[in-house]
This record gives structure tokens, C-alpha cells and sequence, in this order.
């Protein structure tokens, strides 16, 4: 595709869908772009969008593939086990010290909700009291409604999931399977553009995996100064594996373990 074409089929997504693309790595995007028209066998893209604009199934579709829509429960299962071990207990502690109310957790760009869900089950088994506040959020509407409908998740999706969590946490009957009632009510799914809508804030976790990685250098940035304003001093924020910050400083953060940031106390 080439530079002048793609600046208009940006355009289209934006007034279309909402979806800003420029906040995404070009090269990358317009791949995906390519490959996209191919598969639907549409010649052109103002054959594709005169066709978007008639069918909403297809607007779905379309936002659904830009959207990157990739999870599974306890994802990269040691750096789940570090908030197991190291930091929830310290946030733990901290709340008891300063007789915080309740613990605020944040899954940002939480997809079909495998993250938020996985956040949920950890607080549960580590008997946290008061139930700790669970948001969840992400800009396609069609990965909420699948989320708050419980499932259905593949086999494939609950890999890292132990038999105890299995039997615990989901109904009977699975593959595929479905999140229990008593779990979804611990998490509220809310629609949110991370890169234009304002944030709530005081956080003690926010966990934004896999998200950052698509975004260009300056969108980054500006989702880094974000978190730092959502979260109280001392919060962390939880990356993916290959999502590092470079100077977490300049931010106004420092690094704890592997994919863990901390909000630098005042």
C-alpha cells in the first residue's frame, strides 16, 4: 500500500470506527492492512468501504482484527507468579499499614477478558479483604461483550489454568469454557480509547500487557505519562515480556522485577 493511500484509508477508519491508526506503528499496520483487503476479496478499498458503511457485521469484523484481540488466562505464568508472590503482598501490606479501604486494580486494553478474570481468581485465593475494585477496559466493543458473557474461552486460552482453578472458577462442562458467575462479579468491563479517554485514577496495579508493543514511540510515551497519573505513589505497573521501558525515570517510574514498574513514592 502505498504512503499517500494508506494516510486515506486512515482517514476512513477514523470517521468509520473511531480507531485512530496514526497512534500505531506504520509499517506494521499497513501489513496488516494488505492482507486484509486480500481476504475480502474486495478489489479496492472504496469497494471495501462502500461495503463497511452497509453492513455493521463487517464494521465489527473490521474493528475486531484492528483492534489485535490476542489473550489467555495467566499469560507468561512466572511474571503471574512474581504478583503472586511478591507483589500483591507488598500492596497487601501497604493497605493494611495506611487502612486503605480497598485494593483498585486496572486491566488496560483487557481484550475477551482472560486478564481481568486471571486478576480476579489471584485475589481470590489470596483471600484479599475487602474484594478488591477489578476494572477492565478496551476500545472493541464486540471483545466487552464476549468478556462480560463469561466465555467462551478455547482449551487453547486456559493452558496456564491449574485443575484446582478449572474446577474453581469455571462451570462444569468445558471445552469450551465459561468463567462462573461469582467470578465475573468481581470485574467491571467498561469501553475505553487508552490514548484518548481520560483515566480514573488512585490505582495500586495497573496491568497493560501486550498493548504498548503495537503503538509508535510518542504514543507510548503518552500512555506512560497516563499510567503514572492513574496510579497512587507506590503502584506498580504491569507490562508485557517483551514491553520495556527504556528510562522508566523519565516517566517517574523505577523498575521492580522483569515487566514490573513502580510508581516513585512522593
Amino acid at each position: 500500500m502505498e504512503l499517500l493511500e494508506y494516510e486515506r484509508v486512515k482517514a476512513s477508519i477514523k470517521s468509520l470506527l473511531g480507531i485512530d491508526l496514526s497512534y500505531y506503528k506504520d509499517e506494521q499496520m499497513r501489513r496488516r492492512l494488505d492482507s486484509w483487503l486480500v481476504r475480502s476479496n474486495k478489489s479496492s478499498w472504496e469497494e471495501y468501504f462502500a461495503w463497511v458503511r452497509r453492513d455493521e457485521q463487517e464494521r465489527q469484523r473490521l474493528r475486531d482484527y484492528l483492534t489485535i484481540n490476542v489473550s489467555e488466562f495467566f499469560r507468561d505464568p512466572e511474571r503471574w507468579q512474581l504478583l503472586r508472590t511478591h507483589v500483591l503482598p507488598r500492596l497487601i501490606q501497604e493497605q493494611r499499614l495506611n487502612r486503605r479501604q480497598q485494593l483498585r486494580l486496572w486491566s488496560a486494553g483487557c481484550s475477551t477478558g482472560q486478564e481481568a478474570y486471571s486478576l480476579a481468581m489471584l485475589c481470590d485465593e489470596l483471600a484479599i479483604r475487602p474484594t478488591p475494585y477489578i476494572l477492565a477496559t478496551d476500545l472493541d466493543r464486540g471483545a466487552l461483550r464476549k468478556a462480560q458473557a463469561r466465555g467462551p474461552y478455547l482449551a487453547e486460552e486456559v493452558r496456564h489454568v491449574s485443575p484446582l482453578q478449572i474446577q474453581s472458577y469455571f462451570e462444569a462442562g468445558g471445552p469450551p469454557y465459561y468463567v462462573r458467575e461469582q467470578v465475573a462479579q468481581k470485574v467491571v468491563f467498561r469501553e475505553q480509547n487508552l490514548l484518548e479517554d481520560p483515566f480514573e485514577e488512585d490505582f495500586d496495579l495497573i496491568v497493560c500487557r501486550n498493548v504498548v508493543i503495537y503503538f509508535t514511540n510518542e504514543a507510548k510515551e503518552k500512555l506512560y505519562r497516563k499510567f503514572y497519573q492513574a496510579l497512587r505513589p507506590g503502584g506498580f505497573l504491569f507490562l508485557g515480556g517483551t514491553e520495556i521501558i527504556p528510562h522508566p525515570q523519565v516517566y517517574g517510574f523505577s523498575g521492580f522485577q522483569i515487566s514490573f514498574y513502580i510508581k516513585k513514592a512522593l
